[in-house]
């Protein structure tokens, strides 16, 4: 499935899927890093995974919202 496919759907959820959803996709972001140690101040092992400091993910993550702003002329 392409991702202008999943875009429409997406929409169609109700805001806590949409959440759950963001969070699935921050963790298969924080699974692709190389490196956990690069999402983590320090190079500390914390018990609860966080998106700050992950500074690939959240560029990815904006490239994925300009392609979509792009393919749907927002």
């Amino acid at each position: 499935m392409t991702i202008t496919e999943l875009l429409p759907n997406l929409q169609k959820l109700s805001r806590a899927d949409k959440l759950k959803v963001m969070q699935f996709l921050i963790m298969e972001l924080y699974k692709e890093e190389e490196d956990a140690e690069n999402c983590s101040p320090n190079g500390a092992n914390n018990l609860i995974n966080s998106p700050y400091d992950c500074f690939e993910a959240a560029d990815k993550m904006n490239k994925m919202l300009a392609e979509y702003r792009q393919s749907t002329n927002v």
